[in-house]
């Protein structure tokens, strides 16, 4: 029976845990091999001791080796067969004068890392692959490149992979922007009891859009029986996690909010129609 291969293209040390993590585990467990290709080292997520990118205090060197120990347990945890390092720089958020560096991944012409990414691509000839959709999820540059290098180097394979990009439906969103209003409001309740004032924070910025209409949606994957193995790996990348959405559950609250993963399909070689509960469908 040929080899089932599972390959996910992330930007950043961390992506694989929050969008794929349950995934990773659950396939790991059914005897596929499982690829993790991290764009970029990350070095403009924040310093263990909080401090943020631009501040004095930062240092993204010492950041990405941070990051890079943080993915070595997270791939672990995640079981995941081959961490493939493509060790571009990270590019900083939209706008960031990082975003200009020869040597940040959004800098990096984009046939260029197609062909790296075309290598591994060939070498493992998985029939499932995942990144993020042509707005990288929520807009981040080294997102929108793992978007481009990816359909460039579909076009260097002499096959065709089922492709996937994550997703968060609608009516999954409106549940996730209720609890976080809710622990805003528990966060301005506990700072006024203490004295504290915040600022009303400035609503100039237009609010990203992270949901995906639901009918869209073509798999809908159970992890719940993964989810301890997800909270862990998202907890290995303690300098980013800490303060998180994620962490300010606990594993109960956890396994109830995170206990199915969602994608959209973009190519379809298997001719697949409606949702799917298996990634894999059409091949086993």
């Amino acid at each position: 029976m040929e080899q089932l291969t599972f390959l996910a293209v992330h930007a950043h040390p961390d992506d694989e845990a929050s969008s794929t993590g349950g995934v990773f585990r659950l396939l790991a467990n059914q005897g596929v091999r499982t690829i993790l290709v991290t764009c970029t080292n990350g070095e403009y997520g924040d310093a263990l001791d909080g401090a943020k990118p631009g501040t004095s205090e930062h240092d993204g060197d010492e950041v990405a080796k941070i990051r890079a120990k943080e993915l070595n347990t997270s791939v672990d945890v995640l079981g995941i067969s081959r961490l493939v390092r493509l060790g571009y720089r990270d590019s900083g958020m939209s706008g960031w004068p990082q975003n200009d560096n020869p040597e940040s991944f959004w800098s990096t012409p984009v046939d260029e890392a197609a062909q790296r990414l075309a290598e591994v691509l060939r070498e493992e000839r998985p029939q499932v692959v995942m990144t993020y959709n042509e707005f990288g999820f929520y807009g981040h540059p080294d997102h929108i490149q793992a978007n481009r290098i990816t359909l460039a180097a579909f076009e260097l394979i002499d096959y065709e992979p089922t492709l996937y990009y994550n997703a968060i439906p609608n009516s999954v969103m409106a549940m996730y922007r209720e609890r976080w209003a809710e622990e805003e409001r528990e966060q301005r309740a506990a700072d006024e009891a203490k004295g504290i004032v915040r600022e009303p924070e400035s609503a100039s910025e237009e609010e990203v859009d992270l949901g995906t209409a639901d009918e869209l949606i073509t798999a809908v994957i159970d992890v719940s029986s993964v989810s301890d193995a997800k909270y862990d790996a998202l907890a290995a990348h303690a300098s980013q996690m800490s303060g998180s959405f994620w962490m300010k559950m606990d594993r109960d609250q956890f396994r109830q909010v995170m206990g199915r993963e969602w994608f959209v399909r973009v190519t379809n070689p298997r001719h697949l129609s409606g949702v799917v509960e298996d990634l894999f469908a059409g091949y086993r």
